[in-house]
């Protein structure tokens, strides 16, 4: 079979040669159309169905030239054709373009017919537009070419084109190159520039093709890269008539590329855009398209109703439409076990948060579910960074009854808690424009001040409402602006305001009232304060507010945030402390408590038992809340109804009452008769002491516990600390001459009668009469019918010669010596095997109880002076002595000890007693109930 013969179209320098032939590039004058035509028609198709077409053909095509050609021929299309103003039925082309070739074969679509009322140009020119439209269109695609075609200056032609030629087919095309170029930001640029935006929005109204129209709306698209761009085409009209084809039930190709373009024109939503959309009925489209069974539309159809909810005026009619309902759905579904991670959810998050600006929408999100979503999202820690939004957008439900106590049963009042303190989230702030739209704002042209009012003004000054005619508006009322306080008022207030903490904030004057409101710091924490602050205006609060993490929160809030804490959070204290309904709740959680340790005392929760690092520079005022806090509760809690609350709760309550209500009465108890009531006639000190060996019921209970008892002890004992006298000649602390000691000397006087042999070979000297008087052990030893009466070498089985020397010392009357410190171990060495226990166990075995008494002051003064540590308390308590643990226990309530260490001592008590809690408690019972302990020297720091 003979091969095809090949053609001249076959050569792209065929056709590169043709294109500038008829662009009249390289040749002189005009030329004749009737030799020219057919080349050309037949160039430009094999370059748009073959040579461009191929693989790296648009490539070669530029790098050989064939776009300047091609845009001098499409400049020439241009001038030769018809324009609006000009051009009539029987208006020709320019000579070079009309040289165009007859009808030829071609792949591409027929030109329908112009939807334009303007004349048409010849079938030629038209042919001849839509293959180099074509070409361009296609070489656009890729960059090389569209930063050539807008250095040639290609893109003021294509808008000529589309200005001129109104027909489809052409309109169609020259979108399409447009849409290629504006992918390019300096090519939209220079579109945008161009004018072609009213151009294409002209298009989208007048084109009946719906692949001109999905050309049109593809080019609007690529037009809206970037806030400024997106703005200028909602300002040239750009948004409604796409809002208007999409409520015209397209096809499904129209329908994507229009929810596709309203996408990218609603990103960062401005009122421009939202009005169009809404004027152009896409509202009720929009809502019906997030249920397509197309991906791709149903879900850029929900991020348009998203990012539309950015404005305020037309929250309200998306809610009518249905939007508050499909966002809803939409977010509970990605938020389900199969949905998406978090990222694809912010913009719906953010959209249900703006929802909640307007009371219609409210109600219909609150019958939708979305309280219960919104509550999840806080609850969620991978949502973090829109907790902040969530809670702003939950001061909406303020005044609604219903919704706050749902809110409240879900647990919203901790969650707030711990937002007090929690990091910023990183949402941007929201414009003026989406504010709530129940209160739009009034656009009214200034009105001219009347004679009536200049005189109420002058009246107003000369009253001293107004200090100025700049402080009244015609807007001003009395009930806006409160007189000012009385003068001996101020003078009262003035000297002393308090601590800085506590002052109330200062006042701003605003035009239109003489004395402003106290300024309101409004920081992040703002919203949730606010919220909390509702809650604690109910009649009980407690079972909101009166919990553990609630006041953990607020009082980290307090005692942490950088500058002084909003007067909104201390404001919600003195609520709670001076609200009757709340006072068992404080007792029962251990609030009161919690107050003195982390005001009062500066130990928060996570301080103990590990210290931390806090500033310091407020403890001062924040120990004055404390102080006021609690002596809040006190005067609740020593009224008539505080005391039947309290005895109750003493004697009728749960054990974990009873143990949190006798823990906490030494806080907010002051009045003699009742603490002693309660806590000594009525055993609530007993039902303390007991609690502590068992499970602690809270996180601090220890440290409460400690410092409870401390407290209860200078109720008791109001003055069990007097100042140390100095110390005298005659001081116990001197120590006394040895009797014992003429006895050791080379010549000893009187000589001795006796020597005691202990197990390792020593042999101590020892005078009979006297020893056998000191113990009724070594009378019957030495004088009895024991066969060691005869021994002048009497053996003193299992004593090493370290735990005789003080027996021995003892037996001779020596008193305070020395000797009894021997045994003793230095501080921080175990105390439990050590020669010390040896020796008490002798002195016990011997019958010495004055030994046992000095050997246990020794213990007590080496090992719980002023430095001692809690591990030495634990170790001297192991030795279990109940004059030893007696002393822990005056060391452990004393007043020298800082709240840490006494709580760490208890605890190491606690510990060392185990199962065996009688001595313990028994040794707290006698300090707390009247052992004295006396300084021994100033107070200790952690």
């Amino acid at each position: 079979m003979a091969a095809a013969k090949p053609s001249p179209t076959d050569s792209l320098s065929f056709c590169l040669a043709q294109l500038m032939a008829a662009a009249g590039e390289g040749l002189g004058g005009g030329k004749d159309t009737a030799t020219n035509e057919t080349p050309l028609g037949r160039a430009l198709l094999a370059l748009r169905t073959r040579h461009v077409k191929a693989a790296g053909g648009i490539e070669r095509f530029r790098a050989r030239g064939g776009l300047l050609p091609l845009l001098a021929l499409l400049r020439r299309a241009s001038a030769a054709g018809p324009t609006p103003s000009q051009a009539g039925p029987g208006s020709a082309p320019s000579s070079a373009v009309s040289a165009a070739s007859g009808p030829a074969p071609s792949s591409c679509p027929t030109p329908s017919v112009a939807s334009s009322s303007t004349s048409s140009p010849p079938a030629r020119l038209r042919k001849t537009l839509d293959l180099a439209l074509s070409i361009l269109a296609n070489c656009c695609t890729e960059g090389a070419c569209r930063d050539e075609v807008r250095r040639l200056g290609g893109i003021l032609p294509l808008v000529t084109i589309l200005q001129c030629v109104k027909i489809d087919s052409i309109q169609n095309r020259t979108a399409r190159a447009l849409g290629n170029l504006a992918m390019e930001s300096e090519s939209c640029r220079a579109i945008h520039s161009a004018g072609a935006v009213p151009l294409l929005v002209e298009s989208l109204a007048a084109c009946q093709d719906s692949q001109c129209l999905q050309s049109v709306v593809r080019t609007i698209r690529n037009l809206a890269d970037s806030p400024q761009h997106r703005l200028a085409l909602a300002q040239q009209g750009a948004v409604r008539p796409l809002a208007e084809l999409l409520a015209a039930a397209p096809d499904p190709a129209l329908t994507l590329a229009l929810v596709r373009a309203l996408l990218e024109l609603s990103r960062g939503c401005s009122r421009a855009c939202a009005e169009q959309l809404s004027l152009g009925g896409g509202l009720g489209p929009l809502v019906s398209l997030a249920s397509h069974p197309k991906k791709a539309v149903r879900e850029a159809a929900i991020l348009i109703l998203a990012n539309l909810c950015a404005q305020g005026l037309v929250r309200p009619a998306l809610g009518n439409a249905g939007g508050v309902e499909v966002l809803l759905g939409e977010l509970q579904r990605r938020r389900g076990p199969s949905g998406a991670g978090p990222t694809p959810q912010q913009p719906l998050v953010r959209a249900v948060c703006l929802l909640c600006r307007e009371a219609i929408n409210r109600a219909r999100l609150r019958d939708a579910g979305g309280l219960e979503l919104l509550m999840g999202l806080l609850r969620d820690p991978r949502a973090s960074a829109w907790h902040p939004r969530v809670v702003a957008a939950l001061v909406g439900f303020l005044y609604d009854t219903g919704a706050l106590g749902r809110l409240q049963a879900l647990g919203l009042v901790p969650l707030l808690a711990g937002q007090l303190c929690g990091e910023a989230g990183d949402d941007e702030e929201e414009g003026r424009e989406a504010a709530s739209w129940d209160f739009p704002e009034e656009q009214t042209p200034e009105r001219v001040e009347a004679g009536s009012f200049r005189s109420l003004r002058s009246w107003l000054i000369s009253e001293g409402y107004a200090a100025g005619p700049g402080d009244t508006s015609p807007d001003w009322s009395p009930e806006r602006c409160p007189l000012p306080p009385p003068p001996e008022l101020a003078e009262q207030t003035s000297p002393d305001p308090g601590p800085a903490l506590l002052r109330p904030p200062r006042t701003l004057r605003t035009p239109g009232r003489s004395l402003a409101a106290p300024e309101e710091p409004w920081g992040r924490e703002g919203p949730a304060l606010l919220l909390l602050s509702r809650f604690s205006q109910a009649p009980d609060p407690s079972g909101a507010l009166v919990t553990g993490p609630a006041l953990c929160g607020l009082l980290a809030y307090v005692t942490g945030v950088p500058g002084p804490p909003s007067p909104r959070a201390l404001r919600i204290l003195a609520r709670l402390t001076c609200n009757p309904a709340c006072l068992e709740a404080f007792v029962c959680s251990y609030g009161a408590a919690l107050l003195r340790s982390w005001l009062v005392l500066g130990v928060a929760p996570d301080d103990w038992p590990t210290l931390r690092a806090r500033p310091l520079s407020r403890h001062s005022q924040h120990r004055e809340l404390g102080e006021m806090l609690l002596q809040n509760l006190t005067v609740q809690a020593e009224s008539p109804f505080g005391v039947g609350a309290l005895t109750h709760l003493l004697l009728s309550g749960s054990p974990e009452d009873r143990v949190a209500c006798a823990l906490t009465l030494p806080f907010i108890c002051r009045k003699p008769s009742l603490w002693r009531r309660l806590l000594l006639d009525q055993g609530g000190l007993h039902v303390l002491l007991s609690a502590l060996t068992r499970p602690a019921p809270h996180p601090l209970f220890l440290f409460f516990a400690a410092d409870s008892l401390f407290c209860l002890q200078s109720l008791v004992s109001p003055t069990a600390t007097p100042a140390s006298p100095p110390a005298v000649p005659g001081d116990p602390e001197v120590p006394a001459p040895c009797l014992y000691e003429p006895l050791l000397g080379p010549a000893p006087t009187p000589a001795p009668d006796l020597h005691f042999l202990l197990d390792s070979g020593l042999r101590l000297p020892a005078q009979r009469a006297i020893s056998s008087t000191a113990s009724p052990f070594f009378q019957a030893l030495l004088e009895g019918s024991f066969a060691e009466a005869q021994m002048d070498l009497v053996p003193l089985r299992g004593l090493s010669p370290s735990a005789a020397w003080p027996v021995l010392h003892h037996l001779h009357g020596c008193r305070r010596c020395g000797a009894s410190l021997g045994p003793i171990p230095p501080p921080g060495k175990p105390l439990l095997g050590s020669e010390a226990e040896e020796a008490l166990e002798a002195a016990g075995r011997f019958l010495l109880p004055g030994l046992e008494e000095e050997l246990e002051e020794a213990v007590s003064d080496v090992h719980l002076g002023p430095q001692s540590g809690p591990e030495s308390v634990c170790e001297v308590f192991r030795l279990g002595r109940p004059r030893l643990a007696a002393h822990c226990a005056r060391w452990t309530l004393g007043p020298e000890q800082c709240p840490r260490k006494r709580a760490l001592a208890l605890l190491g008590l606690v510990e060392a007693a185990g199962k065996e809690t009688g001595p313990l408690t028994e040794a707290l019972l006698a300090v707390v109930m009247g052992g004295v302990l006396g300084g021994k020297g100033p107070s200790i720091d952690c």
